[in-house]
């Protein structure tokens, strides 16, 4: 979009933040680049060019405007809508790939060689992977800075940097100001407890709390799990440790907090965090396009901004809707429950109520089939996927190619379209996944007129791409059932 000099120039005047993260605005004549809804008054059209990344904008020179804070915007959502490689890149980078496995590691990854996915990254980013993994690091030393006590050496560790000069010098060079003039500024701001972050994720208005808070709620796992006091807490298998995140909607924010056992995984807690709420997505272009349909309009209006709830691990999705396969929500959550307590790690919560991490594949791998409560084919299916997962046959993962997954997982035994679909639209990501067989579904197309059978619903839907996943939600909000509500406890 950077590209597109009318359109950029509307959004800078109109500061419209539906475009952050979609683009950055630099002034040439003060070296500062911002959001395109920055409140700042927008400088004269000479001085305005327009950058596709954070990362450009400082590679060009560009520092970051303290007013707006560029670096804290939403992400564009292009990202989590396509499934190239650049997309996929981008994923795993927002992931802390880089910084754990190098650009080497990200291409192993993807299936690529490293000058390949250099290459079409900087293309598209204006930047390569490093610059991208760069800045993305910078922001995350700027939050520990600001939020917490922790001395200046330890947080270039935590977040990534080689030791303290370029810790140092990357501060300087996005922000313009040294880290202990950074904390200086900072002060007044929560500090958070040791070991704990708090701190607020942007996502672009509107959005409707109910069905994603609620649906967290109402299949939480004991243990791993839980709604209290107007939050969802749940428990996090980190690349460096565990964490525990408190998630609570505020308006125009989601207020986060986050317990780490490694400070090193912020970055991780917070990206996964933001694909668990899909709050990078554009839900305007979402609900422009289902409001399209008469069908969807009254639906739209009435509660817009309806969200996609996903998944902070995709295999523990994958493993939890196989126990979901033709039972009762509360059934599924028994199942998983005493997966849990058999084989999932034990951790410590200062606050009480949670206990374990979900068992990895790995974990579950050796299970005895008669110890599982359910039928034998059911067992079957779910020894099949553990099988899949821990063998590396079936790709979950946020750079993992979402046709390939399908097709992997529609060759096992007992995954018919309701499991491959859910999955794809819960742990993929995909926003146009579509499950046209399930009950709930069935039902709110019964009561809205629309083809019940699946043949022609699907064909209907095709007015609904490509967020067939979205359309699900408003569909599934048309029943009286617990996942659509929003616990008020």
């Amino acid at each position: 979009m950077h590209e597109d000099t009318e359109h950029c120039l509307h959004a800078v005047r109109s500061r419209d933040d539906r475009f952050d993260g979609w683009f950055f605005t630099a002034v040439v004549n003060t070296g500062i680049y911002c959001r395109p809804s920055c409140p700042a008054v927008p400088p004269e059209i000479e001085n305005l060019c327009f950058h596709p990344s954070a990362a450009s904008a400082q590679a060009a020179g560009f520092r970051a405007c303290e007013r707006c804070r560029p670096g804290a915007s939403p992400g564009s959502p292009r990202w989590n809508e396509r499934t190239d490689l650049v997309a996929r890149a981008l994923r795993l980078i927002a992931d802390g790939v880089i910084d754990r496995e190098g650009v080497a590691g990200l291409a192993a990854r993807l299936g690529h060689s490293v000058r390949q996915v250099e290459r079409q990254v900087h293309a598209e980013l204006g930047a390569g992977p490093l610059a991208l993994a760069r800045a993305q690091r910078a922001e995350t030393a700027r939050l520990l800075v600001e939020t917490t006590e922790l001395p200046m050496g330890d947080i270039a560790h935590a977040a990534g940097f080689a030791g303290l000069r370029p810790f140092n010098d990357t501060l300087r060079a996005v922000f313009a100001l040294a880290p202990g003039e950074l904390r200086a500024r900072a002060k007044g701001t929560e500090i958070a407890a040791p070991g704990g972050i708090s701190l607020r994720l942007p996502f672009r208005e509107p959005l409707c709390p109910d069905n994603l808070f609620g649906h967290l709620a109402a299949t939480a796992v004991p243990g791993v799990e839980e709604w209290r006091d107007g939050a969802y807490r749940r428990t996090l298998r980190l690349p460096h440790g565990h964490g525990i995140v408190s998630l609570r909607p505020a308006p125009g924010h989601v207020a986060c907090r986050l317990d780490l056992t490694d400070l090193r995984d912020l970055a991780a807690a917070i990206s996964r965090c933001r694909w668990l709420l899909d709050l990078d997505a554009d839900p305007v272009a979402v609900d422009e396009r289902l409001a399209a349909d008469p069908t969807f309009a009254p639906l739209v209006a009435k509660n817009p901004g309806r969200r996609v709830p996903r998944t902070t691990d995709p295999d523990e999705f994958a493993v939890r809707a196989v126990l979901g396969q033709q039972v009762s929500t509360a059934a599924a959550r028994t199942h998983a429950s005493r997966l849990v307590l058999a084989h999932g790690t034990p951790i410590e919560d200062r606050e009480g109520g949670l206990t374990h991490l979900f068992p990895l594949p790995e974990q579950l791998a050796g299970l005895d089939p008669d110890s599982l409560a359910m039928p034998k084919s059911r067992r079957a299916t779910l020894l099949g996927l553990l099988d899949a997962l821990t063998s590396e046959e079936v790709d979950l993962s946020r750079g993992g190619d979402w046709d390939q997954a399908r097709a992997r997982l529609g060759a096992l035994r007992g995954f018919g379209p309701w499991t491959v679909e859910t999955i794809a639209m819960r742990a993929l990501g995909d926003p146009d996944a579509f499950i046209p067989t399930d009950l709930g579904i069935k039902l709110a197309a019964e009561a809205l007129g629309l083809p019940v059978k699946p043949a022609g619903l699907i064909e209907h839907a095709e007015r609904w791409r490509p967020w067939r996943a979205y359309a699900v939600q408003y569909l599934w909000a048309t029943g009286d059932h617990a996942v659509n509500r929003m616990p008020t406890g």
